[in-house]
Parts: C-alpha cells; structure tokens; sequence
C-alpha cells in the first residue's frame, strides 16, 4: 500500500489510481505536491475519506482506487476535482474470475498462543457463559422477554460466572412453508443459537400452533434437552422436560413464565460451575462485519482487521467473511484466492443467486451504498465491497458456506449473509463464530450476545466522538501508523476479549435486540 508524505493530506493507495483518499479535510484551493502525484490544486472542499482525482478523468473512463475499477466518470474530472456521486456511475464490469489461480501458500504456523476461555463438555470453547431463552415465533417473543426480566442483577450477582439471560426473540416463525427454505433456515439459525458453545444452557418457548414448532428443532437439528450433565431434568423424558415449552399446552403467559423462570432459577448454580482455562487460540472462530462504513474503512480498519485475519489463520483458527451483496464487483479477488475451482465456484454461484433474487423486488445489488455509506465517501457497491473484501486478509479461501451453516473448517472461509448488520451477524453467530470484530466509519454501536463484539473505528474524529462506543482507533493509520502496527492490536484485542474482557458495547448491555434471523421468502 503507497503511502503519502506526513504533511500531504492524501493517499494514493495504488500506483494505477487516477484518484485520491482525503486523509483529512481539504479547503478549496489547498496546493498538493507530494511524491505520489503531480501538483495538483484542490478546487472545493473534500472531506475526509472523500476521493479528489489526481490526473484526469476522461466522461466514460474508469475511475481507478486500490488499482481497482470502483465506477465510469459522467463527466470530464480535472485534477483537483472531488470524486464522487454527482460524476462517477457503477456501470458493468467485467470480471475474469480465474478460479485458483493464485492460491497463496499457508502462512508459518504459530503455537503456543491461547486465551482463558470456557472448556465445554463436549469439547467446545466458549468466550463467555449465558443461559438462553430461545423463542421459536414472534407470538412467544414477549414471554420470553418476560421471563429473562425476572432475573436482574441483583439476583445474577449471586453468580459471578453467568454473563446473563439472553431472549432469543425475533419477528417471524410462522406464515411460512413447512419445511422449505426459510423454515430450514430458521430453524438452523435458532439451533445455531441454542447450541453455540457461549450458552451454558438454554430453554425453548413455543407458541404451539407455530410452522416453525420446537419439535421440529429436536427432531431434525439436533436440539437436546439438556446441555449441562447431571442437572435432574436430564432424566426426564423428553415428553416430560421443561426445557421445551409451549405457552398453549402449559396454560397461558403467566403460568409459562412462572415455570420457565423457575426452571432457570434450578439451573443457576449449575451453570455458574464454570472456571476459565488456557485454551489453543486454534479454537477462535472469528466473524468479522462492517457497518456505517466510510471512505477510509477500506484504507484503515479493514485491511487491519484482515491483517488479524492472517495472524489468526496462522495460529490456526478460522476468520469469517460475510456480506455477499458487499463483495459484489470484487468477487474476482476471492475467486482467485480459492483453493479450488468448486469454492470459487460457489462463491460466484451466491453471487448470481443474489442477482435474480434482487431483480425479482426490482433491486439491484449496485445500490446497496447507503445514505450514510455515501456522506462519508463511498459512491458505489465496487469501491465499498473491494474495501469490505480487506476484512479477509490474504490467506487462501478454503471454504463457502450457507447462512448459518455450521463452520467446520479452519482457515479463512465465507459465509453468505445479507449487508444488514444484525442479520449478517446472527448468522455469524449461528455459525459459530465465538467473538465478533466489527469496523466501522459512521459509527455503528453494535454488540449482539451471546458473543462479543469489538468496534473499530476507521478514523479518529469519530473514535474521539464515540469514544465510549468504539474499543480501537484504526484512524491512527492516517495519521502514520502502520497497517501492521494496529492489525496486531485488534489481534490482541480478540485474544483479550475472548478471554473475558469487556467490549464497549458489552459495557453498556447492549445485544439483547440483534438477533435478527433472515428471513428470504414469502410471508403467507
């Protein structure tokens, strides 16, 4: 990546762009002349993370940053002119995928590293330790709302071990096809949940009239009715247990919480039976998201995300990359890396499944940049997904997998998930994925439990604005510091949290409001 002088308030992050990245607000008639570029004289004012062209940019031509295309000028741009929605289009590209053809080789292995986390029964680490109350339809939402409000602080102060009672609540789980693909996917979702390895314990609360019933969660995904060995009511049969309840068979709202929250209350002690131990920094499933995303979160905070990615990969754990609509136009870079043409193959499958299932509402993926995403620079889906793209690193892509699918493999591996934060995150989680970094430029508070998140934020104004929002200042890259310097620092940070410290958003108790499974088909 080329780098500016300090006093030049641009970065011209690649030899073949005829743009610019404002390091800082530039005023009008500000002179640039620095070894990146011909002197240029900025004719208005670009803000930080905007573009400005620093050659010019013929009507019709490609508008060039990362040495990538990210869009076609509309108009004549002089040196010095900002860049941005007023003269650059997306337009088509056209994308040589050439599955394989650049498969980096491994990374030197890295040993000994290892993180004070929770060792399950079944073998799994867990970065934190909660009991959830997984609702099965929106019609058991406020129950289970209900019964996670009995249990305050007051009474989990008696149990220093338990993060907390989390309601897994959501607006759909009816008025679907049994069976089809967005019952299967819920219900992947909704096991994904149960059995992640961060909840100790959970309780199921149904309806009962619902498509999306609990039974079908035991029947075909794997939902037991016990996770924690010994507990009494693992000798209950399954037609007798508590654990999975429907409000309509145990006789209403009030009588349903009563009985959940004092079965909870028998599992309190149990759960809180739990000591944090050294465990292989392998065992790290890390998903990784952007959101409110700016000019600079392409220069800054995802690429040192994604030099996190690389160390985490060298250690032998697994990086998560999702967001399929925000890798749209820089597909071809993943392709590349992929360790066979069936991954890369699949990856370019999602990429065409989303076409037409944007083209059925009337959509399309090249207006994803949102109105925010655009007030801080990015102009079209190219330039946002081939920054969105750094948050992987450089390793091989050695998997594709489905929304919410169980993430088996070690390495760098992708998952389909929609841009939308929560819903992209849920199925991170759902995945496995037991801590979370999350970059962004505008400033998105986003924490979802059961898992941590850490924020990074792509430019100092905002970390100094939102400083009790954001965990890292990824900003300090514009100002001299090195990609590698803060890559290492979220390193650390997630080796840290993961090892029981407290994000910013865990500090302020938020996550409760993010679960947020997809739903992609009709509502009947």
């Amino acid at each position: 990546m080329a780098t500016a002088l300090a006093e030049s308030p641009i970065l011209r992050l690649h030899r073949d762009d005829n743009i610019a990245i404002a390091k800082r607000t530039i005023r009008p008639g500000t002179v640039i002349d620095d070894s990146s570029t011909s002197p240029i004289t900025v004719g208005e004012r670009v803000e930080i993370g905007h573009k400005v062209a620093v050659v010019s940019i013929a009507r019709g031509a490609a508008v060039r940053k990362y040495g990538q295309i990210i869009g076609y000028a509309t108009a004549d741009i002089q040196p010095g002119q900002w860049v941005h929605t007023q003269n650059v289009e997306a337009g088509t590209l056209s994308l040589d995928y050439a599955f394989a053809s650049d498969v980096p080789p491994d990374p030197t292995p890295v040993t000994g590293r290892t993180f004070m986390g929770y060792r399950r029964p079944d073998g799994r680490a867990a970065t934190r330790n909660y009991i959830g109350i997984v609702s099965t339809v929106n019609c058991s939402a406020a129950t289970s709302r209900f019964v996670a409000q009995q249990f305050d602080r007051r009474i989990l102060e008696d149990f220093p071990n338990i993060d907390g009672i989390v309601p897994l609540v959501h607006k759909t789980g009816c008025a679907m096809q049994y069976g089809g693909d967005d019952h299967q996917q819920l219900a992947r979702v909704l096991s994904g949940f149960a059995k992640h390895p961060n909840i100790a314990a959970y309780l199921v609360i149904g309806l009962g009239c619902e498509t999306g019933q609990a039974s079908f969660l035991v029947d075909n995904y794997g939902l037991t009715q016990l996770q924690i060995p010994g507990h009494a009511s693992a000798k209950q049969s399954q037609s007798q247990s508590r654990l999975v309840m429907n409000i309509q068979e145990v006789g209403g709202v009030r009588r349903t919480v009563e009985r959940a929250t004092g079965l909870l209350k028998e599992m309190l002690p149990e759960v809180n039976k739990v000591e944090r131990v050294p465990i292989p920094v392998a065992e790290i499933l890390l998903g990784t998201n952007c959101g409110g995303s700016d000019g600079s979160s392409g220069v800054t905070a995802n690429p040192a995300l994604g030099y996190a990615s690389d160390l985490l990969v060298a250690n032998g754990a697994t990086s998560i990359l999702a967001e399929t609509p925000e890798i749209y136009g820089g597909e071809h870079l993943l392709t590349r890396r992929a360790v066979s043409r069936e991954v890369g193959q699949k990856l370019v499958d999602l990429i065409k499944w989303w076409e037409r299932y944007t083209a059925f509402f009337g959509a399309e993926i090249n207006n994803n940049p949102s109105v925010g995403n655009k007030k801080g620079g990015l102009t079209t889906i190219y330039e946002k997904s081939l920054g969105a793209i750094a948050k992987g690193g450089t390793t091989a892509l050695r998997a594709v997998y489905g929304y919410a699918e169980p993430v088996t493999e070690k390495g760098f591996v992708f998952m389909d998930t929609p841009g939308f934060d929560p819903v992209s995150v849920t199925g991170l989680i759902a995945g496995g994925a037991n801590v979370v970094v999350f970059t962004t430029g505008r400033g998105s508070c986003f924490g979802c439990k059961p898992v941590p998140s850490i924020k990074v934020a792509t430019n100092t104004p905002l970390y100094e604005h939102m400083t009790e929002d954001m965990d890292i200042n990824a900003g300090r890259i514009l100002e001299g510091a090195s990609v590698e310097e803060v890559g290492q620092e979220i390193f650390d940070k997630i080796v840290s949290v993961a090892s029981g410290e407290r994000t910013k958003s865990e500090l302020q108790g938020i996550g409760d409001d993010e679960f947020c499974p997809w739903s992609i088909g009709p509502t009947l």
